[in-house]
């Protein structure tokens, strides 16, 4: 049976949560799905999982660094961002979706999504953080500004936290992610 994520390009930020580790089985789900997955990180990111994880279960290039060009000797944010079907940020982090409101593009995952026109390519974020974190005035002025730009949420859900806590907060597991990227991509 074919995917409606099959021959698809698919963006994956992953930026610095401890949920980061959670990530890597989504990129092998969409992988699997047949689509064609790009991941980029922050350097919070790469404290958590390693890029080599990501290039071995993606099979393409991790892009971590905003002056390094790997694929292209264009402005690769440009070039990454315009032949997106989707993107997603799994694990979006507090500082991510300031980072995102704000408009600053200090990191490769940001500067890719400057770049995406969301009227055509889909943003999905996924947000991770604790709980306390999560239901910070400024959280939630920043969740409803990207809603309002354009961005799609998946989560977060309620559960054990690394901190120790439960409650709000915790990334949604990889196939929730992937349903609701299959869901944007189909519509």
């Amino acid at each position: 049976m074919a995917s409606e994520l099959d021959g698809r390009r698919i963006f994956v930020g992953v930026t610095g949560g401890v949920a980061a580790y959670k990530s890597v089985a989504l990129v092998s789900r969409l992988v699997q799905s047949g689509a064609s997955v790009t991941v980029a990180m922050t350097n919070a990111a790469t404290k958590f999982v390693t890029p080599l994880s990501f290039q071995a279960i993606s099979g393409r290039p991790v892009y971590s660094n905003m002056w390094e060009h790997i694929e292209s000797q264009d402005p690769q944010h440009i070039s990454l961002a315009s032949s997106l079907d989707l993107a997603i940020v799994a694990p979006c982090t507090m500082d991510c979706m300031a980072k995102l409101v704000a408009g600053l593009t200090g990191d490769m995952v940001t500067l890719v999504l400057s770049a995406i026109d969301r009227s055509k390519t889909p943003v999905l974020l996924a947000p991770s953080m604790n709980e306390v974190m999560w239901s910070q005035p400024s959280t939630r002025r920043n969740r409803a500004q990207l809603e309002a730009d354009g961005f799609f949420f998946t989560g977060p859900t309620e559960g054990w936290q690394a901190c120790r806590a439960v409650g709000p907060g915790r990334m949604q597991e990889p196939e929730a992610i992937f349903d609701e990227a299959t869901r944007l991509v189909g519509r």
